[in-house]
């Protein structure tokens, strides 16, 4: 039936996200440090402060979601909601006919959870098994950063003061572009320079054996938070683009919340069947 291909093409999507980006080279968590941009100065300090300002101090994020895939010439749309706690968890559900979970994704500080409800399968993986996450330095404080529209730097869970110094930044009255290289990486984003409110995040892996591979991360429609006065983004448009493939997703927040009482871990039953993202990726493919 065309419900249950939409169904099943929608929980396909984020682990062909996660798996497109594959590179036969992995980038080193060294501890080798990017010279210190020599832009560095009083006045680029006092921006990026701006910018770290607009971070959200609530811990809890959670909303109804709409969510839509968009594949070549296939176009998914689902509800869902997505459940936050600040450096714990990123809980996202995707709804059947409104109301049966059809599948969920859940990313904690160790590992990337993916559960199929329908086939009643999961994959349960640490990050640095997903050619993706771990090629571009991305953990799970990396991810929250961009649902949370918040900078961040790869490997890293905080950013300190000599963090910011490794940024560098140029624009002019209206937007400025803030930008890190690290090896093959480039990361920028592009924020507001009055209001230091982040519009957009974008990471691009250079491969000029396989072609770079790149993320797009908008942020608009901001809303104002009743209780800490700050604004978040309640759309968001993911891009990931390779030399092969485009996947497009689109995240659209309603009523958002702070909800407390809800559980950080999905325990998974004895009846589910753990599969790998091959798995996963020939399902798709075989749709």
């Amino acid at each position: 039936m065309k419900t249950t291909y939409l169904l099943k093409a929608a929980l396909l999507a984020m682990p062909l996200m996660l798996a497109s980006c594959h590179s036969k080279k992995t980038i080193t968590e060294s501890t080798q440090s990017t010279p210190v941009a020599t832009s560095y100065d009083a006045s680029q300090k006092t921006f990026l402060q701006k910018v770290a300002d607009n971070a959200q101090t609530t811990k809890f994020i959670t909303s109804k979601v709409k969510f839509s895939v968009e594949y070549g010439t296939q176009t998914i749309t689902l509800t869902g909601n997505l459940k936050m706690k600040r450096n714990d968890v990123i809980q996202v559900q995707l709804m059947a006919f409104g109301f049966v979970e059809a599948a969920r994704l859940e990313f904690t500080q160790d590992y990337v959870l993916i559960m199929d409800r329908i086939n009643k399968q999961y994959l349960k993986a640490p990050y640095a098994h997903i050619d993706f996450l771990r090629n571009s330095g991305l953990n799970f404080y990396s991810l929250q950063a961009l649902f949370w529209n918040e900078l961040f730097q790869p490997n890293r869970t905080t950013l300190t003061e000599d963090d910011y110094k490794r940024f560098t930044s140029s624009g002019g009255d209206d937007d400025v572009v803030i930008s890190l290289e690290d090896n093959k990486m480039n990361y920028s984003w592009l924020a507001n320079n009055k209001s230091g409110i982040i519009k957009m995040a974008n990471i691009l892996y250079k491969d000029r054996f396989n072609g770079n591979s790149q993320l797009n991360w908008d942020y608009e429609a901001f809303q104002k938070q009743e209780d800490t006065k700050k604004l978040f983004p309640t759309n968001m448009a993911i891009a990931l683009n390779t030399n092969e493939k485009e996947v497009k997703v689109g995240i659209k927040l309603n009523y958002i919340n702070h909800e407390t009482e809800w559980e950080t871990r999905t325990p998974i039953s004895n009846k589910y069947r753990e599969v790998t993202i091959d798995d996963i990726l020939r399902r798709f493919m075989a749709l």
